[in-house]
């Protein structure tokens, strides 16, 4: 384009780009860019001029071109796609009249921070530096797909989508993308779906503060993400489901102070994901069911008013639970989690009481355990399993028989102290003692001589066969209980 068919303001642009120098159309520094569609054309550039300048403009000698241009009206398409940029595109604080292409393109460096743009095709995108989305208001798709970035991508205060909208297409799309450092995005806010399927973060993903809207569908579709270190989210508002199925984020997944909410649906979906430490710290109760199935956790911090009704842990697996509380207080989850008797999580829960050395804790939890086996069980195992539960708790509570028999005992002796039974061979009788008669009845594997040479009439012969079964019963059971727990240890 000839240099004669520039406007005033274009020129000034061409001017500056050899020289790497900035243009600055703005009359203030806190204009609102929103209005940038009445701006007039002495802040207004072809798309067209900027396009020919990247990819062909002039440069300095001994300098470094560059694009740098604040506070214009931007006509027409920016259109870059599959083209080589070999100089920085800064474009800050700008409105485009059309979403900008750069498919397949590669770029040094595009910076578009403060800017207003009805969208952004930019999939398979090569740029050797930053892309700055920061405090962009974007009212259409950001197309990010597949693109290798060997900087960050900054979407800090970003505004997408239309509020009060969720539309049919994501409004970020990241879906097996590349990031050679972070994706940077406190603050930012999503009335739509944004997808990072698959993508690949070497380092850090940090979504603090942010807000997603997607009512009723997937707020953050991230199935197979693969984060560096860490996926912060402290304080993360979302409407819509939390999809983390399949992540690898080897350090901290921080959903501290987080808001999760899709009544009816799921809420957070994190099956088969691995992660270092999932931090529900402080969050608002889970409005949604939460799906953990087989994930594989290290550190597990979740208080239990967090989780919602509906919760599925078949499989999860952790090897510490915090914050570290009563066994009753965790057990309610078990209870309510599953339809039908799953004995995993109980183990799960006692291996994680262990790892802590609670072992009170630990064996409160296989009782539950037990007992909630109990009911899946036909009705005479049933009967025989309160019989263990009552006698020591199936092992777990050893002293609680000492209590039953040391009840027995006293009732036995005073009964016949009270009440001597006659003797079967007076003159070959041993003297009668009625603590020992009664421990003759109760534990079938002593002979003191006593139950032998004396027989009990009236009621205190049924008190007598009482003692004996109570007596067999609470050793078999003792010996059943003490057997399983020994297994256990």
């Amino acid at each position: 384009m000839d240099v004669t068919d520039l406007t005033p303001a274009e020129r000034r642009v061409r001017e500056a780009f050899p020289l790497g120098e900035g243009v600055d159309f703005r009359e203030s520094d806190d204009e609102d860019t929103a209005q940038g569609a009445s701006w007039g054309p002495r802040r207004t550039l072809r798309a067209q001029v900027l396009r020919e300048l990247l990819l062909d403009g002039p440069v300095g000698e001994g300098r470094i071109a560059g694009l740098k241009v604040t506070g214009a009206r931007i006509t027409g398409r920016l259109d870059l796609d599959h083209g080589t940029v070999g100089h920085p595109v800064r474009l800050r604080s700008c409105h485009f009249d059309q979403a900008p292409r750069l498919y397949a393109a590669q770029v040094v460096a595009l910076v578009l921070s403060d800017s207003v743009l009805p969208g952004l095709t930019a999939g398979n995108l090569r740029a050797e530096g930053v892309v700055r989305l920061t405090c962009c208001r974007i009212t259409g798709p950001v197309r990010l797909q597949g693109a290798r970035l060997s900087g960050a991508l900054f979407v800090n205060g970003a505004r997408l989508g239309r509020p009060g909208e969720v539309p049919e297409e994501p409004v970020l799309q990241l879906n097996h993308a590349e990031v050679a450092t972070d994706v940077w995005a406190p603050g930012l806010v999503a009335h739509g779906k944004v997808h990072l399927n698959g993508a690949v973060v070497r380092n850090q993903v940090n979504l603090n503060d942010a807000e997603l809207n997607a009512p009723g569908e997937t707020a953050l579709h991230a199935e197979v993400l693969t984060v560096g270190t860490d996926l912060h989210a402290m304080r993360l508002r979302t409407r819509g489901r939390v999809n983390l199925g399949g992540a690898r984020i080897p350090r901290q997944l921080n959903l501290a102070h987080a808001r999760l909410s899709n009544p009816g649906g799921q809420a957070l979906r994190a099956s088969s994901s691995v992660i270092g430490e999932l931090w529900l710290r402080e969050a608002a109760p889970i409005e949604g069911s939460v799906n953990l199935r087989r994930a594989q956790l290290d550190l597990l911090h979740v208080p239990p008013e967090v989780w919602p009704e509906q919760v599925q842990i078949d499989g999860l697996s952790y090897r510490v639970l915090a914050p570290h509380l009563p066994a009753e207080q965790r057990l309610a989850l078990l209870e309510r989690e599953q339809e039908s008797y799953l004995p995993y999580p109980y183990e799960q829960l006692t291996t994680a009481y262990r790892t802590v050395g609670d072992d009170a804790a630990a064996r409160t939890v296989q009782l539950a355990k037990l007992r909630r086996h109990r009911r899946t069980l036909p009705a005479y195992a049933r009967v025989w399993g309160c019989l263990q539960d009552a006698a020591v708790g199936y092992g777990f509570r050893p002293m609680r028989a000492a209590g039953w028999l040391l009840l027995l005992l006293c009732t036995g002796t005073l009964a016949f102290a009270l009440h001597r039974p006659p003797a079967l061979k007076p003159s070959e009788a041993p003297a009668f003692n009625p603590l020992f008669y009664t421990l003759d009845l109760l534990l079938p594997i002593i002979d003191f001589g006593q139950e032998g040479a004396y027989a009990p009439d009236g009621w205190y012969q049924w008190l007598s066969y009482v003692l004996i079964v109570t007596g067999w019963v609470l050793a078999t059971t003792i010996a059943a209980g003490v057997s399983r727990s020994l297994s256990r240890q």
